[in-house]
């Protein structure tokens, strides 16, 4: 089978397609013939030596697929059968013609939504949903600040944040993406490259600031963060585009606004943590999925590519030019 493929790290022309084994199944294993899959900032930095694959996971690059299923390994318990069309989460492997997943990993595709549209979703998505839920205990009425508002997960914030009846406030670094997450349902938004974000949402929330700060930035932004963060606030780091490094004194900062740091990755989480993580989004959120503009859920497509043309999609998210998601079509 071909696959995104590259021999030593580095940058985007380091990667080609070529000719690889496909994947023997192992116990509860579906395999998934691919029709697309999309780009995640995992995959840019697995392609730098900076990410490497959990144990025993594919080398391949890929988190997330939609495909049809094309066969069963042993100990599957019938959940799905050959030809049922589904998206999938994965530790890697999508950026190819097949893919073996767990079984339990596996969502249908949403009525009336394309392949394309469904490779959009699982990743993200899924991030998304464990962040607001699983990890920061999102409730009714509180205010969700969204760094990367329009990023694959920033633009499913959003909208997970409104279906749970919070209020989603992003920050973006271009005026047009404003826009597109004000669409989204973003309640408030501001560009961080032109005004201080946290004086903005401190002035939207009447002083008392936001409750939950999703945070995929890092070090940059840690005084401004917890500045603008409710007492006993949430603030949940799950990406590091900025530094890891901390420069000040957070702690007695923290401490005073009695502020709660929680990390969070998903591609490194228990196989039992993942099971009830696609669970319970397949259960809470994906009934709401529709490309009918009047329903609540709508995966955002930024570009798509051919699998062929995949550096030049590395290229582009790495630019951060992207609102939404990059889709590969493998169809191409």
């Amino acid at each position: 089978m071909l696959a995104a493929f590259f021999d030593t790290p580095g940058g985007p022309e380091k990667l080609y397609v070529k000719e690889v084994l496909k994947p023997k199944l192992k116990e509860g294993e579906v395999l998934i013939q691919v029709q697309a899959s999309a780009l995640n900032r995992a995959d840019l930095l697995q392609r730098q030596g900076k990410y490497p694959p959990p144990k025993g996971a594919s080398e391949l690059l890929g988190l997330e697929a939609a495909g049809i299923i094309a066969g069963s390994g042993p100990g599957c318990a019938g959940r799905w059968k050959s030809g049922d069309s589904v998206m999938a989460l994965m530790a890697g492997g999508a950026n190819a013609e097949y893919a073996a997943v767990p079984e339990a990993y596996v969502m249908p595709i949403p009525e009336g939504l394309t392949p394309t549209q469904a490779a959009s979703i699982p990743e993200g998505w899924l991030t998304a949903f464990q962040l607001l839920h699983f990890v920061g205990k999102v409730q009714k009425g509180e205010t969700v600040l969204i760094h990367a508002g329009a990023s694959g997960v920033g633009t499913a914030a959003i909208q997970l944040a409104r279906l749970a009846g919070a209020i989603p406030i992003v920050t973006v670094g271009v005026k047009e993406k404003l826009q597109m997450t004000a669409k989204l349902g973003a309640a408030a938004g501001f560009n961080y490259k032109e005004e201080d974000f946290s004086e903005k949402v401190l002035e939207f929330t009447n002083g008392t600031g936001a409750d939950i700060i999703l945070d995929c930035i890092g070090g940059s932004n840690w005084e401004k963060n917890v500045k603008c963060l409710n007492t006993d606030g949430r603030w949940i780091l799950y990406g590091l585009l900025s530094t890891g490094e901390i420069q000040g004194d957070l702690l007695s900062k923290m401490l005073r606004k009695r502020g709660n740091l929680l990390c969070s990755l998903l591609r490194s989480r228990t196989h039992k943590y993942k099971e009830e993580l696609v669970a319970a989004f397949t259960k809470e959120a994906l009934p709401y999925f529709s490309p009918n503009e009047q329903l609540q859920l709508q995966p955002i497509v930024d570009s798509i590519y051919p699998l062929q043309k995949i550096a030049d999609a590395h290229r582009r998210m790495e630019q951060n030019l992207n609102t939404g998601k990059i889709v590969i079509n493998h169809n191409a």
